[in-house]
């Protein structure tokens, strides 16, 4: 038995799974503004409003509850982003990619030898990717709603067309996404820079005004406020929270510009605009309490409001579209590890292999956020159910954080438990506090969650039921390639290439072909396609060649790697085999080879043998709706064949 391993790299950078040409730091943190931080820059418009109004305004705006307030605030951000996100969770990449997916694909390569190690990390991953599905649904009817809302102030007269105002943005934002945002953006990164340098500007006279507000940023208010008014300060947390939502961010896009453009970013323009903004909403609220119901528009004089209105609705509309986007991404890789069937999934530009489209997610989105902002109506009813899943969130990506640095960077135990307590007791502490909001709509995360969490446990759960019932339909590929060969059943001309999952089993269109038609292709390749956990999988490790035992056959079995963020192109994969010789075949012959598809019928039967009845359905359902194989795979319509037969569930 021969088996070879692709040599060296065939195709440029682009392939190799580099994210294109090098870019300036300064350019790439530009770029990160209007990406990464379009949710946590816009928290401004909500997040001090909602500490005010929570629980039929418990928190008084006098100087102890407004220091408090301010300090709690400021330290959250200062643990939970700079430290926990930037400084720490950032160097934990995985090949260069962030994010809850890849954090868990990380604890599974490191714990791969572990004992039930990847099905533990794998479910935490699930519910990470799950928690933030309902983030997404809220992000854009929370932030929009939030911005338009500030006509409530600048022209009260407007009220009434609020709702009206944010359904129609919303559509339209909902109904570009098939365009791609390759042209507007790169608006995007120059708009969020005006408004970062807006809502700063905004807040030095305030604090000018009021410089005791200073003070707010030591962290003896917080205690003081702790000491003093536990039970209130635990009902703020569950506000407070909203200073740090779109947190995850940070990490998650880390892939697409680098850590040091999204720690320059953060550190040099987000952060201090964020703090002085904070501290002038502070400052405002001392001098005038009643301005606690709607701080940030308050800032500006009258004059400003509807153009900071306008501004703030383009600074939303980014900060949705980075939700969006992500979770086109996380979908995608989701997808790529069997966690979801395989969806349509359009490139929406030629240049950068991140813009994507997958039209089903887009329309689930659209019908939740809609769904969502008609049901509360307003940002105050959203604030509250806002923050359930951004905590949840955290504290997975703090769990998993905890559970690979041993590994990873061979932490000592006190660092463990000191990272444990601050940033584990920290997050915590917001999830309590947010668990008391479920009634009042924290529930809707939650049930979003659940659902994401049924349906990607009942899909595994599926394909391993399928494959299993594949397997004995099948029959041994090696007992097949035995037969044919000693058979000396005829040849055909030509190259016959069955995607298979596995080199054990034989591809029932290929079991088809020589049953019926009693001819097998002079060429024959059985391409298993597997998903690495890294992101990227670069061309020189990407292939591996087995001919089965029989050298000069022309029946091969390759195994073609992809990471999770890989476009999975087979023609072009095995197009770049043929160029590194791990393929003895003509380049220019493989791309005329035809492509035989094993497909089966699914049918569920009587009882609950493997899965529940109702998840059957289900997970047929799913199957149904599923995109077909030739699409994933980018095989070309005219020259692939499906076959296949019942597959009894």
């Amino acid at each position: 038995m021969t088996e070879t391993r692709s040599q060296s790299p065939t195709t440029d950078a682009a392939d190799d799974g580099a994210h294109g040409p090098a870019k300036g730091v300064a350019a790439l943190a530009l770029a990160a503004l209007g990406v990464v931080f379009g949710d946590i820059g816009t928290s401004p418009l909500y997040a001090l409003r909602t500490v005010f109004t929570i629980d039929g305004g418990i928190v008084k705006a006098n100087q102890e509850d407004v220091y408090g307030v301010i300090s709690i605030m400021f330290w959250s951000v200062t643990i939970v982003v700079s430290i926990k996100y930037v400084l720490v969770l950032m160097r934990a990449d995985n090949d260069g990619e962030g994010g809850v997916m890849a954090l868990a694909a990380l604890a599974r390569r490191l714990y791969a030898k572990r004992r039930g190690g990847a099905t533990v990390f794998l479910v935490i991953g699930i519910i990470g990717v799950s928690l933030f599905y309902g983030d997404s649904v809220i992000t854009p009817a929370v932030s929009v709603l939030s911005a338009v809302e500030g006509l409530s102030t600048a022209a009260p007269s407007l009220d009434h067309l609020i709702v009206p105002i944010a359904a129609v943005i919303l559509v339209l934002l909902f109904l570009v996404q098939r365009f791609g945002t390759g042209k507007v953006g790169n608006l995007f990164g120059p708009v969020m820079l005006l408004w970062f340098v807006v809502i700063a500007v905004a807040g030095v006279p305030h604090i000018v005004a009021h410089p005791g507000v200073l003070q707010g940023l030591s962290p003896t208010w917080a205690i003081a406020f702790l000491v003093a008014h536990p039970y209130i300060t635990f009902v703020a947390m569950g506000a407070v929270v909203l200073v740090i939502t779109g947190a995850e961010a940070l990490y998650a896009d880390m892939g697409h510009f680098g850590r040091p453009a999204i720690l320059r970013a953060w550190f040099f323009v987000v952060f201090p605009a964020l703090v002085l903004n904070y501290l002038g909403q502070a400052s405002l609220v001392l001098e005038d309490p009643s301005a606690a119901k709607d701080p940030f528009f308050l800032l500006f004089p009258d004059a400003l409001q509807i153009p900071v209105v306008v501004l703030a609705t383009m600074a939303t509309v980014i900060a949705s579209q980075a939700v969006i986007s992500g979770a086109f991404s996380l979908t995608r890789q989701a997808i790529q590890l069997g966690l979801l069937p395989p969806l349509t999934i359009r490139q929406t530009s030629r240049e950068e292999g991140g813009q994507i489209y997958l039209p089903a997610v887009n329309l689930l989105l659209f019908i939740g956020v809609l769904a969502i902002m008609l049901a509360f109506r307003s940002s105050a009813s959203l604030a509250t159910a806002y923050g359930v899943s951004v905590t949840g969130a955290l504290v997975v990506d703090t769990l998993l954080l905890l559970l690979v640095v041993k590994p990873l960077w061979h932490w000592a135990t006190w660092k463990l438990v000191l990272a444990a307590v601050v940033f584990g007791g920290l997050e915590l502490t917001f999830l309590a506090g947010n668990l008391s909001k479920i009634v009042h709509g924290g529930w809707v995360p939650l049930l979003i969650a659940l659902a994401v969490i049924t349906l990607m446990t009942t899909w595994r759960r599926g394909r391993q039921l399928v494959q299993e019932e594949r397997k004995e339909r099948e029959g041994s590929l090696a007992d097949f390639i035995e037969r044919i060969n000693t058979k000396h059943i005829p040849r055909v001309e030509g190259i016959a290439i069955f995607p298979h999952p596995n080199k054990e089993t034989t591809p029932l269109a290929l079991r088809a072909n020589v049953e019926h038609n009693h001819v097998v292709h002079r060429t024959v390749l059985i391409v298993s396609v597997l998903t690495a956990n890294v992101p990227h999988v670069p061309h020189a490790k990407a292939f591996f060649r087995d001919d089965l035992g029989y050298e000069d056959d022309g029946i091969d079995h390759i195994t073609v790697k992809f990471g999770f963020s890989d476009d999975q192109d087979l023609p072009r994969a095995l197009h770049a085999a043929c160029l590194a010789e791990v393929l003895d075949i003509d380049p220019d012959e493989i791309a005329k080879a035809s492509y035989f598809i094993s497909r089966g019928a699914l049918r569920p039967q009587p009882g609950n043998r493997g899965m529940a009845r109702w998840r059957k359905k289900l997970f047929v359902g799913l199957a149904h709706n599923a995109a077909d194989p030739a699409a994933r795979f980018g095989l070309p319509a005219q020259r692939t064949v499906t076959m296949g037969s019942d597959v009894e569930l």
